[in-house]
């Protein structure tokens, strides 16, 4: 098989598993392209030349491959997908972080795993992403998608924002908040999850609106279809607002438009012969761990 392995620079700890993994890999009689940012991690026994190197979409389209497997914790998987939804390349994450809900792979697990995939024992969902769309062009216009989630919120300032939110063109709500979240099944474990945010699954065809520690305590997280078109219009004591999509983040006039909606392109995520979402959750969240007995 043809694999991209994707990731950043590691401990020492996990650059020495690394190597050992490439050698596993190649042991096995896979091909193997390396995404420039895993470049600093080869030690002695691999070099440069030795793999085709990865730099832009264009690459992963070149080289035809049939998985991309990223290495490291959830914020690695989140970059994979953005690096490479255009390529319509699966996406295997291998959890070198801590919590790991989308790299669901241990790397203690890892020859298992390979072995689950060189059998062909596995599936590829297709995980919602969300769009956005502004009328500042610069915004995220290299790649304006993300799998967990969107977030407007306050910057340079204690004071909360007010976001005038519409959906389908009709008025919905205005948030006094910290912020506002808009949130894919997949990114309802996250940030929506910890502002109080309800656990959705994923498939579900499903948007989360969650506000961030708004002031009203009577507005609550909204669920809603995910052929919603929602415009964010924030409003504040000063004249630029963060927004974020995933992991990346960019400051924002007040006078941009903000239009979030489903993308017409997915993220294909392998999910393994023995994976199930209601497992993931009782192991990542404690869910009927009685930890009562553990009392110091």
């Amino acid at each position: 098989m043809k694999f991209g392995l994707f990731g950043f620079g590691f401990d020492k700890g996990d650059q020495t598993w690394f190597n050992e993994f490439l050698a596993h890999l190649k042991s096995r009689g896979h091909s193997l392209y390396l995404y420039k940012g895993l470049l600093c991690n080869l030690n002695s026994y691999h070099t440069k030349s030795d793999y085709p190197i990865l730099d832009s979409v264009d690459d992963l389209i070149r080289g035809e491959l049939d998985m991309l497997i990223s290495l490291g914790g959830d914020g690695t998987m989140l970059r994979a997908v953005s690096y490479s939804y255009a390529a319509n390349v699966p996406i295997a994450g291998i959890n070198l972080g801590r919590l790991g809900f989308l790299a669901s792979v241990e790397k203690k697990n890892v020859v298992k795993a390979l072995s689950f995939i060189e059998k062909g024992d596995y599936i590829v969902q297709n995980r919602s992403l969300i769009k956005l769309h502004s009328t500042n062009k610069n915004l995220f216009y290299s790649s304006p998608v993300a799998l967990n989630d969107f977030t407007v919120a306050k910057r340079d300032t204690s004071s909360m924002i007010t976001v005038n939110t519409f959906i389908n063109g009709d008025f919905f709500n205005t948030y006094w908040a910290d912020g506002l979240i808009v949130s894919t099944p997949t990114g309802s474990t996250g940030y929506s999850l910890s502002c109080g945010g309800p656990i959705v699954s994923p498939g579900s065809g499903n948007l989360i609106i969650t506000p961030i520690a708004p002031h009203n305590l009577n507005v609550r997280p909204v669920v809603i279809p995910d052929s919603s078109v929602i415009e964010l219009r924030p409003e504040g004591r000063t004249n630029s607002f963060l927004c974020s999509l995933d992991s990346r983040y960019q400051a924002v006039s007040s006078s941009a438009s903000l239009v979030v909606k489903k993308s017409k392109q997915y993220a294909r995520i392998v999910v393994l012969g023995d994976y199930s979402f209601s497992e993931v959750l009782r192991q990542k969240l404690g869910w009927g761990v009685d930890k009562r007995t553990n009392m110091p």
